[in-house]
This record gives structure tokens, sequence and C-alpha cells, in this order.
């Protein structure tokens, strides 16, 4: 029984380690390659130090003066309705170093600078797109190069040669950047040569979308280290028992000479052996895991930050090398107290049953000091931390804190029943009970953390989600959206939609991209119409927030831009476009939940007086009631416009919420997993307890109480316990659940949610919780009620 709950438990805790680290490179791999197209920001950059981009001019002058730059033009194209990043190079002066180019400077270098040109894409945009290699697709009006498949390019990204990206983008003479090789000779000071037009960025190691994502990769590794925690409870309770079974051997062997130390060898090597299996095992069901996840985790990064995921996992070797060293590491730290306690034990000790068990009562007062220590440091974590990583680190420490005093909480409790018993049954049931605790405490901790995991996570889960859909209310006010493939096909849309008098209001809207404080942001146009003033999220605003926006010389700006700059109402700003600098006073806040980019919103007609240049393809509708489904109808027929490119409000809700729901489905499942592995952690314990525990129950019985009624009993003390430690976890779990949504949420995305509490949910999770511990005390339960009379007698003749 322990060879199979120590396998188990390593298998466990292997296979959701890494499973998650299986997740976590995948993405990281995706990030690398994209960090890598052309450059990205691991090459250093030279950028226009006031506006998005800057005459093409720079460029020659700095290549004369011996700067070795290659320029990049950036902008958004919209195929078939779906927004794509387009990159115009140049092939001839692109530096060796700095990408994925090696196809476009050799063989194919004519035809991809040669009209028609050549548009490389990545074989999943390829897919994405719907069509075949050599196919011009048509965007903004006008035709496409050629596509060419190019494997190294990252998802989402359409590569042209400079001079045909600035023909599609309307932008001649322009360059977004420029980039920077290696100086192989003396060059010229920038500021000589450019003035203050331009500012090197140096080359990072992070890439922006590493940043973005960060908080969601360390919010998987923190459930893959919990589940392999709880995993490891398993294998140390496992462990402990076994030694304990094993004492009169050990006894034996001690006294016929053979020294402590060899044995101790022997045992290491066992346990190495039995890692090196259950880890390899561990790793196969990690992959499994991982590909059943990977979906739900592509379209999380894809949904929160826009990362574009392969759907299909490659693993390195060091993958592989990782999880048997974790799997083996994990096997020896879960066996380091059993393995100490036996290398110290003197011999005479070794023979008395309860020798592990003298130093009980004293440990217990060691890790209830230790627990309100780890308190102490979670509170100052809450008061002086200022990181995302301080916020897991106050999660941490108080679900480490609440593990440690979780048995001195039972102790308490069940010291109170013992001494409100009146019966000798009764007397018997609470001491029996406390004298179980050192078998049970570490399966009651890995449930406590589950469920307090359990209960935070789903809390948090909730809140957002109430809190999503009264916002997709305020953002989604519009009866019907519509995205024209191009501003001529937009401008003929309008022209019909005037003549339709079911159309109450037509709500033209645009964004731009720019830059605000080093960091990539949104500029969105509002139509000064009612709808937006009744329905914005705003959270914080002056009194006459809208009517400022007319002007053209105020904004609002989001709730996570608002803390990421410190910005406050009141504040002037300073917004590069174009044509200049774009002063703007703030006036209001808002939220804006699952955007990766700070977003400031301003008047429609102000947006695009500063940024003549973007697409004017986006249209809301307010349509009389009734009246939505025809209107569709006659749009489809009429343009040729399909489901991606116009949708009625309901639907676009709908979506946003499915997709809602599958960003949050990878913790769901990591919920799950964890609070199954936290069940068999408890199982494997009462079952591994039951042959030690026949002592204490055959006097009994020799007394005369019947087995069932000793079952009972068994079955009574384990669902006490049980419901003991998940009343303890539901205030544990609310107290999660504040920190994810007060400090973790605001650390890694910049908003902040309302705290709610949902009782329905809390006693759904009681109710598991309980029915977890009877079905994992059902087996030993059910044993002891149909065990033989003669296995009880057996107990009084062998030796104890």
């Amino acid at each position: 029984m322990q060879l199979a709950t120590l396998l188990i438990g390593l298998i466990a805790a292997t296979a959701l380690w890494s499973g998650v680290q299986a997740l976590n490179q995948q993405a990281r791999n995706a990030y690398d390659r994209a960090a890598a197209t052309f450059g990205g920001s691991r090459t250093a950059t030279l950028i226009g130090k006031d506006t998005p981009t800057f005459p093409q001019k720079l460029f020659v002058d700095l290549r004369r003066a011996g700067w070795p730059v290659s320029p990049m033009l950036e902008g958004r194209v919209q195929i078939d309705g779906r927004s794509y990043r387009l990159l115009g190079v140049e092939p001839v002066t692109l530096p060796a170093e700095v990408g994925n180019a090696p196809a476009v400077g050799k063989a194919s270098l004519q035809s991809f600078v040669t009209p028609p040109g050549e548009m490389l894409v990545a074989p999943e945009t390829l897919r994405d797109l719907g069509l075949t290699e050599g196919v011009r697709p048509q965007a903004n009006g006008v035709s496409l190069p050629p596509l060419r498949v190019q494997p190294e390019l990252a998802p989402g990204v359409l590569v042209v040669d400079i001079g045909i990206a600035q023909e599609i983008l309307k932008m001649p003479d322009q360059v977004s950047r420029l980039l920077v090789g290696k100086f192989t000779m003396p060059h010229a000071a920038l500021e000589s040569i450019t003035g203050d037009k331009l500012k090197l960025i140096e080359p990072n190691a992070e890439t922006d979308l590493e940043r973005l994502t960060d908080s969601f990769h360390l919010n998987l590794t923190a459930f893959g280290l919990l589940s392999f925690f709880v995993g490891l409870f398993i294998v140390n309770s496992a462990i402990g028992l076994a030694f304990e079974q094993r004492l009169p051997m050990l006894r034996t062997l001690r006294a016929c000479g053979v020294s402590a130390r060899l044995l101790n060898t022997v045992l290491v090597v066992e346990l190495v052996s039995l890692a090196l299996v259950a880890g390899l095992i561990g790793l196969v069901c990690g992959y499994f895991i991982a590909a059943a996840l990977l979906p739900d985790v592509a379209a999380s990064l894809r949904g929160l930050y826009g990362a574009q995921i392969p759907g299909q996992l490659s693993l390195k070797p060091v993958w592989w090398l990782a999880g048997i060293a974790i799997s083996i590491l994990g096997a020896l730290a879960a066996a380091a107290a059993s393995l100490t306690k036996a290398i110290r034990m003197p011999v005479l000790a070794s023979a008395q049953p309860q020798a592990w068990r003298q130093a009980q009562r004293r440990w217990l007062m060691i890790q209830s000091a230790a627990a309100i220590a780890v308190f102490a440091v979670a509170g100052g974590l809450i008061w002086f931390g200022d990181s995302l990583l301080a916020g897991f680190a106050v999660l941490a420490a108080l679900m480490l804190g609440a593990a440690l005093i979780l048995p001195m909480i039972l102790e308490i409790a069940l010291s109170l029943g013992e001494r409100s018993a009146r019966r000798p049954v009764g007397i018997w049931f609470w001491a029996d009970s406390r004298q179980q605790l050192s078998g049970l405490s570490l399966a009651l901790m890995a449930l406590l953390l589950a469920l307090a995991v359990n209960v935070g996570v789903g809390t948090m889960v909730e809140s957002f989600s109430r809190t999503f859909l009264m916002w997709l209310d305020g953002r989604l006010a519009a009866d019907v959206y519509i995205n024209a493939a191009s501003d001529a096909q937009a401008t003929k849309i309008k022209a019909w939609l005037r003549d339709r008098p079911e159309v109450e209001a037509i709500l033209p809207g645009g964004r731009a991209d720019t830059q605000f404080g080093g960091a990539p942001i949104e500029v969105l146009g509002l139509p000064d119409h009612a709808i937006y003033r009744d329905n914005w999220p705003l959270l914080e605003s002056t009194a006459n927030a809208w009517i400022r926006l007319r002007p053209g010389d105020a904004c609002l700006v989001s709730e996570q831009l608002s803390r990421r700059m410190r910005l406050a109402i009141g504040q002037r700003i300073s917004v590069p476009t174009p044509g200049g600098d774009w002063p703007l006073e703030i006036v209001g806040i808002y939220a804006d939940y699952g955007n990766p980019k700070g977003q400031i919103a301003v008047n429609f007609a102000a947006l695009t007086r500063h940024f003549p240049q973007i697409p004017m393809t986006r249209i809301g509708l307010r349509v009389a009631p009734g009246k939505i489904a025809p209107l569709i109808a006659a749009l489809q027929q009429t343009f040729g416009l399909d489901d991606r490119n116009v949708a009625d409000q309901a639907t676009m809700k709908a979506e946003s919420k499915r997709i809602f729901d599958r960003t949050f489905s990878v913790t769901a499942a990591l919920n799950a997993f964890t609070l199954g592995v936290a069940g068999v952690a408890l199982l494997t314990s009462l079952l591994t307890l039951a042959n030690s525990r026949l002592p204490q129950l055959a006097p009994l019985w020799a007394i005369g109480l019947t087995r069932r009624r000793l079952a009972a009993l068994e079955l009574l003390k384990t669902m006490a316990v049980a419901l003991i430690t998940a009343l303890f976890a539901l205030p544990l779990g609310l107290l999660v659940a504040w920190c994810l949504l007060a400090i973790v949420n605001v650390k890694a995305f910049g908003w902040r949610l309302p705290f709610h509490v949902f009782p329905l949910q809390l006693v759904e999770l009681l109710a598991v919780a309980l029915a977890a511990a009877l079905c994992a005390a059902a087996l030993p339960v059910a044993r002891l009620a149909r065990m033989q009379p003669a296995s009880l007698i057996r107990i009084f003749v062998n030796e104890r």
C-alpha cells in the first residue's frame, strides 16, 4: 500500500508540475519567436522622440554617417475583417544578427522587392487566412503581394518590402523605427546627425509580451507548485508510515551490526529508483495534461494579451530532464525528515511503537510559532510590498502559515470536544481523533490548501464575471457592430444606412496606436452621443466630463494606464501624433478589462484630426427594436459581409462571455486537479493508517463494540476533522480572494475588481470537501466493517 501511495503521490506531483512548465515553455518559445522577428525588442532600435513615425531621410543620413541601420515601417491592416500586423522591411540593409530574414536577403531578394513583391507569413497565419501560397489578399482597398510561407515568423505578422508597406499604409517616405546592427567602423554621434528627432532604445533581454504575460505564467506556476506540494504531502505521508511499519526490521538490522549510514544509503537508493520510475510516468501524464490545456491557455493569452501561441506542443529535452530531476528532488525532500529521524534514532528507541510520536506536542508548538512568524511576514509584505512578486509572496505566506497552524486548530477543537464528552466512548472518540492527527495532518493540510485556493480563485472568477458582464453592458451599448473591409466600403455602407428608417443612429468609431511614457497605447475615438454618455463604464470623472471631450483638448484614460503612469483627474498629458504632440487634460478614468495596453478615449472628430490616416471601418448602430435581424441580413446580402464583419450586441456579448469562460477554464481545471490530489492524499493517509489503527480498535471490539459501530465511529472521526478543516478553509479562501483582487490583479493587470462573497458557492465547496472526505474514508471503513474477528484477535498475540 505504501508503495502504491508513494508512486501515486510522485506521479501526481510530477505530472501537474511538468504539465504547467510545458505550457509555460511553449508560450515562451512563441515569445522568443515573436521577439526575434526582424529584430524585435532584443535589438537596439532608433525611434522618433515625439512622433510614432519620422522621415525616411534620417535613415539615409545615418547610413551615410556610418551607422548600420535598417528601416522598418509598422502598421495594421484588415483582411476579411480581421486585423494583422504589417511589417515593412528593407532586406538589403537588414543586419544579419537581428532576425529571421535569411530567405529574404539571399536567393529570393529580387522577387521580394520587385513588383508585385512577396508577403511573408507564418504557417499559422496562412491557415488563419484560409488561403494558399501565391494568392494576393485584399486589404485597405488594395491588393497585397502574393503570400509566401516562412516558418520562422511569428503568427499574425505580415512582412513585405518597406516600399510596398508605405504604399499600403498610405505613409510615403515614413519610417517607424531603425534597427541598429553591430558597428564595424567609427561613426558620428547620433545627435550630430539627427539632432533631437530620434532616441536610442537599448536591446532588452525581456520582451514587452513577456513582461505583460509574466502575471499569467506566474499564476500558472503558482498552481503547478501548489499541486506539486500537495502531491508531496502524499509522498511524505506514505514514506513516514512506511518507515514506522519498518521499524522492527530496522531495529533487527541495527542490532545485527548494520550501520545507520548504510541503512540510509540503501533507503535513498530505493527511493531514487522509485522516483525515477514515477517521474517518467508523471512526465507522460504531464504531457497529456499540457496538450489538453494548451488550446485554453492559447485562447487566454490571445484574449488577454494578444499573444499568438501555436496549438501543438514542441518540447525541448531540458523539459524531460527537469521533470525527472524535480521528481527525484521532491521525493528526497519529502523523505528528508524520516531519513534524518532514522539515522539519529537510538537502537532501543526504534523498538518502541510510538517512538516517532513522542515529540509531537513539542513540534506542534514549534509549528504554531512558525505559523505566527509566517503570518507576520505576510503582514509586512502587504504593508511594504509593491510588486506582483510581493503579491504572490503574500498568498504563499498566508497559505503556508494556515497549513502550519492547522494541526494546532484541530488539536484545540478536538480537545474542547473531549472535555465536553461525558460517556466513555465519546471521550475515547475525541482522544483517539487527537492521536490520529500525527498521521492525518499532512493530508488535511493538503485538503486545506486545495479548498482555500478553490474558494479564493472561485470567488475571484465570480467577482470578475459579475463585473465583466456589467462592463460589457457599458462598452457594447450599440445594437449592431460593423467592421467594413475598407474605408471605401465603409463610406458606401454609411450612405446606405442613412436611407434605412429603422437605423436611429450611426456611430463611427476608430482607434490609433501611439507611444506614451515609453509604452504602446491605444487612442480610442468616441462619438458625441447619449449612448456613450449614459453607458460608458466610468470609475470616476469630473461633473462635465463628456462636455469637456467635445473641443478635443480633454480625454478619459483607462484604469490600468492611470495606475501604471500614476495619472489623476485634472492632470495634463501630451500624446504623440503624426502632426506633433497633442496636449490633453484628464477628465475621467474608466474600466477597460482585458486590454493589455493602456488606452485613452477622446472625441472621435478630434481623433480623426490628429490621426487622419487611421482606418474608418468601424461602425456602431442604434436600431429600432425588432429590426436588428432583418437589418443584419440586408447588410450581409447587399455588401457581402459575413458574421465576422457584422454582428449584433447579443452575439458579441455571448462571444465575449465564451472567451471569458474559456480564459478561466485553465484555472478551473488546475483547481479540480489540485482538489483531486488532496482527496487522494487523504485517501492514502487513511489507507496506510488502517493497519496501524488496529491496536487501538481491537480492545474496543473485545469489550463489546461491534465492527459496524467501530466503522461508523471511524467514519465520523474522519468527517469531523474534515469539517473543521473545511470551515477553516472558507475564511482563508476569502482572504486569498481579497489578495488576488486587491493586490495580484492590480499589479498584474492594472485594474482592481470589487470583492463579492457568494454564500451558495461556499456551501457547495463545503459539501464537496465533505464528499471528498467521505469517498476517501469509504474504503478503509468498509474494510474495517467487514474485517474477520480472527484478524482482530490476532492483534493481541502479535508483537506491538
